[in-house]
C-alpha cells in the first residue's frame, strides 16, 4: 500500500475517475442499444445526434479508441438510413 501523501491522493483520483469513465461508457452501450432497438425513423435520427456525441466525447477522453467511435457512429447512421 502506498505511504506518500501523493500516491494517496492518486489512488482516490483515479478511482473517481475510473467510476465517472465507467458510467459514461456504460450509458453510452444502453443507448446504443437502445438505438439498434428503434423503428421509427424520426426518433432514430434523434437519438442518433446523442449517440454521436457521446461517442465522440468517449474518443475525446480516450475512454474508448478514435476509430472504434468513427465506427460505431458509421454502422449506426447506416442502420438509421436503412429505416
Amino acid at each position: 500500500m502506498a505511504n506518500h501523501k501523493s500516491a494517496l491522493k492518486r489512488i482516490r483520483s483515479n478511482e473517481a475517475k475510473r467510476v465517472l469513465n465507467r458510467y459514461q461508457h456504460k450509458s453510452t452501450r444502453t443507448a446504443i442499444k437502445r438505438l439498434r432497438a428503434a423503428t421509427d425513423k424520426t426518433a432514430a435520427q434523434e437519438l442518433l445526434k446523442k449517440v454521436s456525441s457521446m461517442l465522440d466525447r468517449l474518443a475525446k477522453k480516450n475512454i474508448i479508441h478514435k476509430n472504434k467511435a468513427a465506427n460505431n457512429k458509421s454502422k449506426l447512421t447506416k442502420l438509421v438510413n436503412a429505416l
